[in-house]
């Protein structure tokens, strides 16, 4: 899966630098921290829910779709294309429509997961989601209450994320057992760390966009993005090595 590139706000994604805190001066921040993170987590849940119901409906009605290599391969390439999309053009689109490229980006994604269906006993699914929503949970509140600067994390976990695609390309012609099992516990650990530093970077665009709504609001899509990413990503490596353990 892709990962959303860095922030329009530049490289450190308007984190906090030198090791500082965030800052907790007002209770007027503390309101506009507030309703920026509502906004993320429910559309982050709405992207979510609609990539669940397609991956269903695909599976279920449309299986011949859900088999087709040049199906999947578009609906991939497509979703790419979208992911560009949206970080070039956040700050000229307005929100609505980067609110339905979001949406869009969902529903292709669902297109493509629908192959887990056929794959993945739908009680193995379940419980890998449940185990997911646990760990991105706790993850993200670490994340969001954390004292820690975590702006180099991100530098480091990014490399490491380039890493991992590279293995996981050698695989697809050595498929290699051990190796798949190092690339999908790495890729839990690397997906759970980026998590927390998306988190907390998207409080630092939070506060940056608080006196310009409209903004703020695109920007909510942006980090609801991110986090859906980090989040599907987390629940196919964890698929992975749960559906391992049953074996």
């Amino acid at each position: 899966m892709a990962r959303f590139p860095q922030s329009p706000f530049g490289a450190g994604g308007g984190g906090f630098a030198g090791g500082e805190t965030l800052p907790y001066r007002s209770k007027e921040q503390q309101v506009t921290l507030g309703q920026f993170f509502n906004a993320v987590y429910a559309w982050m849940a709405v992207g979510l829910a609609l990539t669940a119901v397609v991956a269903f409906v695909v599976a279920t009605y449309a299986r011949s779709m859900m088999l087709n290599p040049g199906v999947l391969i578009i609906s991939v390439i497509a979703q790419f294309a979208l992911v560009i999309t949206i970080s070039r053009a956040i700050n000229r689109i307005n929100a609505s429509v980067a609110t339905g490229l979001f949406l869009v980006y969902a529903a292709l994604n669902g297109v493509w997961l629908s192959v887990l269906f056929a794959l993945y006993a739908h009680a193995t699914l379940a419980s890998t989601f449940m185990v997911t929503a646990g760990a991105f949970g706790a993850t993200s509140l670490y994340g969001y209450t954390t004292k820690r600067d975590l702006t180099g994390l991100g530098s480091l976990l990014f490399m490491a994320l380039i890493g991992l695609i590279l293995a996981s390309l050698v695989n697809l012609f050595f498929m290699n057992p051990m190796m798949q099992w190092l690339i999908s516990y790495a890729g839990v650990l690397i997906f759970v760390g980026l998590t927390a530093y998306d988190t907390q970077n998207l409080k630092a665009i939070a506060f940056q966009t608080g006196d310009n709504p409209a903004l703020a609001h695109r920007m909510a899509i942006v980090g609801s993005l991110r986090l859906y990413l980090d989040f599907i990503n987390l629940f196919l490596f964890l698929l992975e090595i749960m559906s391992d353990r049953r074996r």
